[in-house]
């Protein structure tokens, strides 16, 4: 069962932040204590099981859970699409905190965006969307997770700018938060207005970069989710051509891309690839960062283009660049995906 006492003393906390207490005018109190008590009651927990022959199951888990919050009347529940990938069943809470059942409705690698459908009425009101685009570095948010010891917090926006994932992903205009908050999978984002502006995703060590950087978490901007969301409805990805995938996960040091495993079976593994390898060029074009390297393989074709890959292999004794030629795979043909994705 929900608890009253914790609902009510996170309807404070939001109202606070949100400037509505400050007030103190009775109807804006009213409608704020409103606003705020559907705005945390929207976002629910989501639990997922994962066969063990997962693709993903070795370094995500078997038994994920996280928040997701709900953006329609029929149950649609957003995400960050790690917590329900390859899974086999998953779950979402009601509004009395009672698992409901959930169909696996979408994934988007390219966003990172997850979708699920609960399969009876959660009695839940669903938020809704905002403007990413609106956020300025400096901006107030609020942080919404299920569970854990602050399940509301206040934030503010730290940075927006590129971020580059170590498992080839790519956001052009992340949403870089402080302070950290430890439930930030599928947790949401809610601007001043009250309305959705992004999904979490990670805890980053350099939400504020520079010489002395202050540790926060990304968000997936909503604007990211508002072109695709019908074809994600509809046919449970987007459609059009894939990037290349190489199944290599890399780190950078000193502008240096070094690799530091592959997935197995992937196309990088089977070409030899090592642990150590460190990326110089892609086709005899230098690599900078992790960011030119994705976008230097994608500017290639799509997916299924070779890849030359030029390396300096691990633990050599001199430093000689060789070609390694990479056959990409489309990234869906490798994971197990279950309904269709």
């Amino acid at each position: 069962m929900k608890s009253p006492i914790r609902n009510s003393l996170a309807a404070i906390a939001l109202m606070a932040v949100l400037g509505v207490v400050a007030r103190g005018e009775s109807d804006a109190r009213a409608a704020g204590n409103a606003t705020s008590h559907d705005v945390i009651q929207a976002v629910v927990g989501i639990s997922a099981m994962i066969p063990e022959d997962a693709r993903t199951a070795e370094h995500l888990g078997t038994m994920r859970s996280g928040s997701g919050i709900v953006i329609d009347d029929r149950g649609l529940v957003l995400t960050i699409g790690y917590l329900m990938l390859e899974a086999s069943a998953a779950a979402v809470t009601d509004a009395d905190g009672v698992l409901v059942r959930a169909s696996l409705v979408a994934y988007d690698h390219n966003t990172g965006f997850g979708l699920l459908r609960a399969r009876h009425p959660l009695g839940i009101k669903p938020v809704r969307l905002g403007s990413s685009a609106d956020l300025a570095e400096g901006a107030p948010v609020i942080v919404i997770s299920k569970g854990g010891p602050m399940p509301v917090m206040a934030a503010r926006v730290a940075s927006r700018r590129e971020f580059a994932g170590y498992w080839e992903y790519l956001l052009e205009d992340a949403i870089f938060t402080v302070p950290p908050n430890p439930q930030y999978g599928g947790a949401a984002l809610i601007d001043a207005n009250g309305r959705l502006v992004g999904i979490g995703s990670l805890v980053v060590n350099d939400a504020v970069p520079g010489p002395e950087p202050v540790p926060g978490n990304m968000f997936v901007p909503i604007d990211a989710l508002k072109p695709i969301l019908s074809e994600l409805l509809e046919k449970g990805r987007t459609s059009g051509p894939r990037h290349p995938w190489l199944g290599v996960y890399t780190n950078e040091n000193r502008g240096r891309v070094v690799v530091t495993r592959t997935a197995a079976g992937g196309p990088a593994d089977t070409a030899g690839i090592k642990p150590g390898d460190v990326v110089m060029g892609v086709g005899g074009k230098r690599v900078k960062s992790i960011a030119d390297f994705y976008r230097k393989i994608w500017a290639l074709g799509g997916a299924g283009v070779e890849v030359p890959l030029d390396l300096v292999p691990a633990n050599a004794r001199a430093p000689k660049i060789r070609t390694v030629k990479v056959r990409s795979q489309d990234r869906y043909d490798w994971l197990k995906l279950n309904k269709g994705f």
